[in-house]
């Protein structure tokens, strides 16, 4: 499995169920990481989504754990043993997980890499995730040049986890 992120230099994700910056760049890049892919996401993060509908040209599995939530278009799991089981029928380098920060916490060590866009800037947020700077097995294994837009300074980074071996 993968993650794939933008944060500010805190770790910081989200405010008010919405992304922390909106930058095209790093839209196009989620779009061409995981476009024809596998996503995974909490039910907070389906209704974040424009329409509050499952991402089109993608498998969506959502993680919730409201018995009466259902979804057209996507695979509703309970639970995080369900959710393993359903990610289970695909190949694990096509499996990205997309939010919120309380799934990405909990998948984090499962994941065998994270596409991670490092925005230079704190932003006020109300949801953070786990950082992998210094966090066993993690590791840069590749990062971008330094890109701009508005103002605000960003790197598109992949780290690899030496932990899992897919």
């Amino acid at each position: 499995m993968n993650f794939i992120v933008a944060v500010d230099e805190d770790w910081n994700i989200g405010k008010d169920n919405d992304l922390l910056f909106h930058i095209p760049a790093d839209m196009q890049y989620f779009k061409e990481k995981t476009m024809g892919k596998v996503v995974v996401m909490g039910e907070a993060t389906l209704k974040s989504l424009p329409g509050g509908k499952p991402l089109p040209g993608r498998t969506n599995i959502v993680l919730s754990d409201d018995p009466a939530f259902d979804v057209q278009g996507a695979a509703v799991v309970r639970n995080m043993d369900a959710l393993r089981q359903e990610v289970g029928k695909y190949p694990s380098d096509d499996v990205f997980v997309i939010g919120g920060a309380s799934v990405y916490n909990q998948l984090m060590d499962a994941c065998g890499r994270a596409y991670i866009t490092k925005v230079k800037a704190v932003a006020p947020a109300d949801k953070r995730i786990n950082s992998l700077d210094g966090r066993d097995g993690w590791a840069v294994a590749h990062q971008s040049g330094v890109q701009s837009h508005d103002g605000l300074e960003f790197v598109f980074t992949i780290y690899e986890n030496s932990n899992v071996k897919e």
